[in-house]
């Protein structure tokens, strides 16, 4: 998953920074809720963690602005604020979740997993396609039965694709998707992933769509 965090707490910010990484996702911080405006309007995240308490514009008016312009993108509320009436107010506006400080970082991993699954209509949290199955909280890959060795970077393309089996997907969205602000990007990275995709589970596993992007058939 590529995450937007958005906390002002440096402590805490760098806490769920690195826990997340951990578990194999991209981060990007942004520590105003300016900066998380922009970054929101001009890139592309599977799930969003939003502070209330947000110097210069604060987590609701950003949560109230992003939601007015059509952004579905999963929004999970993190606060010191446990008034009954404040989680009312961030669900309200559409946030998908709520989780209050102090809180543990494997269950804020489990919950933006479960609010990737919901977004991608998921019922469970396994993801099968043919022989191929993938587990996003284990981040485990069997093929045939057998496990497949996946580095992170690898298996965050092939879960996007097959959460999206039948669609074609951008090279510049799936580059989104795979890399934050603070990664070095060679040119022809996507293509490198794309052909050990291949290389794992057929030549024709992963269709180019000359110009646009590339995709995996709907499963029979």
């Amino acid at each position: 998953m590529r995450i937007l965090l958005v906390e002002d707490d440096e402590g805490l910010g760098d806490s769920v920074r690195n826990a997340l990484k951990h578990y194999g996702n991209v981060i990007d911080w942004v520590k105003n809720g300016l900066d998380a405006t922009n970054a929101i309007q001009n890139e592309t995240f599977d799930v969003i963690i939003l502070d209330i308490g947000l110097p210069k514009v604060n987590g609701y008016q950003v949560l109230s602005r992003m939601r007015n312009e059509g952004n579905t993108t999963p929004v999970l509320i993190l606060t010191a604020r446990d008034m009954l009436e404040d989680r009312v107010k961030g669900l309200d506006l559409g946030a998908d979740d709520y989780l209050v400080k102090p809180f543990d970082l494997k269950e804020l991993d489990a919950r933006l997993r479960a609010l990737q699954r919901r977004s991608s209509a998921r019922a469970v949290p396994m993801v099968y396609y043919g022989d191929l199955a993938l587990d996003p909280a284990s981040h485990i890959v069997t093929y045939k039965g057998d496990i497949v060795n996946m580095p992170r970077r690898e298996f965050s393309l092939l879960q996007k694709l097959l959460e999206n089996e039948g669609r074609v997907l951008s090279r510049e969205y799936l580059s989104q998707t795979l890399y934050g602000w603070d990664d070095n990007v060679d040119s022809n990275a996507i293509e490198v992933h794309i052909h050990n995709l291949r290389k794992k589970f057929g030549q024709d596993f992963v269709r180019t769509i000359r110009g646009i992007g590339y995709m995996v058939d709907k499963s029979e």
